[in-house]
């Protein structure tokens, strides 16, 4: 079972234009944006929009080249404080209609990241949600929220763990300075 598209606006491939290209527009509308926000995890959307295009190459292969732009809002990881992205992207995908199916249990990523198989239906809005969610940076930062630092931990009444006295080496680091302190000589 697959979860429901935020966005739709499909189009059946054998009703495209076979030789020119079906250019769309979509802006999607407050409760739109809203149901795209909640699917790729920001808190809001603002003027969103996806221009382009949906052209016909060679006899049966579809290219998809569009520009999505608009704004969103996600909390910030440090302060959850509002951060505001601008969204400004070219949006390019390649149906292939003969794209050979990938072989064996380790399969190489191919370098044009942009070929898909194509399928009966393209949906330009769920290509709309992947290219926002793709444009949204992983780990939003408020400019009020400092550069990270180190960490410090412990129980009450105890010395703190910082991050360098929890390194995995920082013993040998320290015995290795001491021994550098003796002149490095170690018979026995």
């Amino acid at each position: 079972m697959t979860d429901a598209l935020p966005y739709s606006q499909p189009h059946r491939v054998a009703d495209l234009p076979a030789k020119k290209p079906l250019r769309f527009r979509l802006v999607p509308d407050a409760a739109q944006s809203a149901a795209i926000a909640a699917a790729i995890g920001a808190s809001a959307l603002r003027n969103v929009q996806f221009e382009g295009s949906l052209r016909p190459v060679g006899r049966r292969d579809v290219v998809l080249e569009a520009h999505l732009t608009g704004k969103a809002v996600q909390p910030c990881v440090v302060t959850l404080a509002p951060v505001t992205t601008a969204i400004d992207e070219e949006v390019v995908r390649r149906y292939l209609a003969d794209m050979p199916e990938p072989e064996g249990e380790e399969v190489e990523m191919p370098e044009d990241d942009s070929a898909e198989p194509l399928p009966e239906v393209i949906d330009l809005g769920a290509v709309l949600t992947e290219a926002l969610a793709l444009a949204l940076p992983l780990y939003p930062r408020a400019t009020d929220a400092g550069e990270p630092g180190e960490t410090e931990a412990g129980p009450p009444g105890a010395p703190p763990l910082t991050d360098a006295t929890v390194r995995p080496f920082a013993g040998l680091a320290a015995l290795r300075d001491r021994l550098k302190g003796d002149g490095g000589e170690n018979e026995g």
